[in-house]
């Protein structure tokens, strides 16, 4: 259990990062999180769920929920963090969620908030209390940017191999790595996550492509071959269908300028006398 307010008793308080590759321990405290990722991406990882948290989406965690948290090179990214008593019954596990626009610039001019200052106002205490029943009301638009994890050393050690390995892998490739058939692979995920494992891979491959087209410099054509994609037509499909609009729309919808196509200039004039 982590002490964000380092014994100061305010109702809500922000904390803000921006920098390079993090990864947390994992831990635990006695406030409610929304974690917004300005530009880049993070990750949430709790004992059942992996998720993914691209721009323009927020993580809710409640409070005593036990996480890990990757920030991944590049990124900012604030956490507002609540005292239980402005936010009431939210649940006991994490959620995606889509941040609307003004949930999303409440949370950045919360910075002027630190959750570690010595006290509270009542300013301070109208503007968290306000945040927290925007929070509870986008906790209704869950995004299914998630993955599920395992205990079970071997579906963990598959899992673990088949994100290092998205843009090519087989499931004869996974299972040689951690030791079992494919047989057997295949009735480990099935068992342990509810899902066969060519479903995780999709699901995935089409996570780690969100996140990628975050990035302004790839474009399109580099996300589907980097996660393992035979066309980019096929990439568009898939993505169309998991997240309901295609790989450029949703670039347009979170803000991203994708990479401007090299002008073509004419052909040299090779002709003589």
């Amino acid at each position: 259990m982590v002490d964000m307010r380092r014994g100061a008793r305010v109702l809500g308080g922000s904390h803000h990062y921006e920098g390079d590759r993090l990864v947390t321990g994992w831990h635990s405290h006695d406030l409610h999180q929304i974690e917004y990722a300005i530009s880049g991406m993070v990750e949430v990882e709790t004992a059942g769920t992996h998720y993914l948290l691209p721009p323009r989406q927020a993580a809710w965690i409640p409070a005593g929920l036990e996480h890990r948290v990757t920030i991944n090179s590049a990124v900012r990214s604030i956490a507002v963090l609540f005292d239980p008593r402005l936010i009431d019954r939210p649940g006991d596990r994490a959620r995606i969620l889509a941040a609307p626009p003004l949930v999303r610039e409440m949370m950045i001019y919360a910075r002027r908030w630190p959750i570690t200052r010595p006290s509270g106002d009542p300013v301070s205490d109208g503007f968290f209390r306000t945040l927290g029943h925007l929070v509870v009301e986008a906790l209704g638009h869950e995004a299914p940017l998630s993955l599920p994890t395992s205990t079970d050393p071997v579906v963990a050690a598959a899992i673990s191999y088949t994100q290092r390995h998205l843009d090519a892998v087989s499931v004869a490739e996974v299972g040689r790595a951690v030791g079992v058939s494919e047989r057997t692979l295949r009735r480990l995920f099935r068992t342990a996550l509810g899902l066969s494992w060519r479903h995780y891979l999709v699901q995935a491959r089409l996570l780690r492509a969100m996140a990628l087209l975050a990035d302004p410099t790839r474009s399109v054509l580099e996300v589907s071959t980097a996660v393992g994609f035979e066309s980019p037509s096929a990439f568009a499909r898939a993505f169309a269908q998991y997240c309901g609009e295609r790989p450029s729309a949703y670039r347009q919808r979170i803000g991203v300028v994708p990479p401007a196509l090299a002008p073509v200039g004419r052909r040299p004039h090779r002709g003589g006398r």
